[in-house]
C-alpha cells in the first residue's frame, strides 16, 4: 500500500509539473512552534529558500484551483547562552521537503495588474536536510553536523509509526497555507504562510511526546512560462 501511495503522489507531482504555468522562487523565514509539551525552549527564525511550479485551473472568472510543487526548506535555530559565555549551545535544523500545496485562489477581474488571495491544505515529504550544533562546555568548544534521519512512517497507519526513534524526524508533514499577491502579464509577486499541523518528532502518540510543528513565511517572485 505504501508503494501505491508513493506512486500516486509522484504521478500527481508529474501532472502538476507538466501543466505548470508559473515558475517561482523565493525566500523562507522558517521557525518551529514552541509548546509546553515540546522540547524547544527558545528558537529564532531560520532563513531558507523555496523553488517550484504552480498552475491555475479556472473554475469561474474570479475563482481558480491552483496546485503546485515546491522544493522548500523549513526548520529553526535554537540557542542557549551567549558565545562569550564559558558554556553555551546553539543548533540549526534545516529539513528540506517536496511540498504539494493545493489552493483555491480568488482573483480580481482581468487587468494589467490582478490581485489575488487564497489558501488550502498542503502535503510534504522530507527528502534531505542537516542538523548542525556547536557551542562550548566549560570553555571547551564542540561542533557537529549530520544528515537528518527520517522515519519510514506510513501516514495511513495511525496507531503505529514505522522507523520511529529518538532524534528521528517524521517524514511526512501536512498543514494549511495562505497566500496573497499581485500578478502581471509576465510576473507574479506573492507572500505565503504555511501552518504545520503534524508534529515533527517521531515516536509514540503519548502525551509526553514533543509536539513542535513547522511555521514558514515565504516571499516569492514567479515567472510565467
Amino acid at each position: 500500500m505504501k508503494t501505491i501511495r508513493l506512486s500516486l503522489f509522484i504521478l500527481f507531482i508529474t501532472t502538476v509539473s507538466a501543466n505548470a504555468q508559473v515558475f517561482k522562487v523565493g525566500v523562507n523565514l522558517a521557525n518551529i512552534s514552541i509548546s509546553n509539551d515540546g522540547d524547544v525552549d527558545d528558537n529564532s527564525l531560520l532563513t531558507s529558500f523555496h523553488a517550484g511550479f504552480s498552475g491555475d485551473i479556472k473554475i469561474a472568472p474570479f475563482l481558480f484551483f491552483q496546485p503546485g510543487i515546491l522544493f522548500t526548506g523549513k526548520g529553526s535555530k535554537t540557542q542557549s547562552g551567549s558565545v562569550s559565555d564559558p558554556t553555551y549551545f546553539r543548533a540549526t535544523t534545516n529539513p528540506m521537503y517536496v511540498e504539494v500545496p493545493i489552493n483555491l485562489i480568488f482573483k480580481t477581474p482581468a487587468a494589467p495588474i490582478r490581485f489575488f488571495i487564497g489558501g488550502g491544505p498542503y502535503l510534504a515529504v522530507g527528502i534531505a536536510g542537516k542538523n548542525k550544533t556547536d557551542g562550548k562546555f566549560l570553555g571547551t568548544s564542540f561542533n557537529s553536523e549530520e544528515n537528518i534521519r527520517w522515519s519510514d512512517d506510513d501516514p495511513s497507519t495511525l496507531d503505529y509509526e514505522e522507523g520511529a526513534g529518538y532524534g528521528i524526524m517524521k517524514r511526512f508533514d501536512y498543514g494549511l497555507n495562505a497566500t496573497a499577491g499581485i500578478q502581471t502579464k509576465f510576473l507574479v509577486l506573492s507572500a505565503q504562510y504555511g501552518h504545520g499541523l503534524a508534529k515533527l518528532q517521531s515516536g509514540s502518540n503519548s502525551s509526553a511526546d514533543d509536539k513542535n510543528k513547522h511555521r514558514v513565511f515565504g516571499i516569492s517572485v514567479g515567472f510565467k512560462l
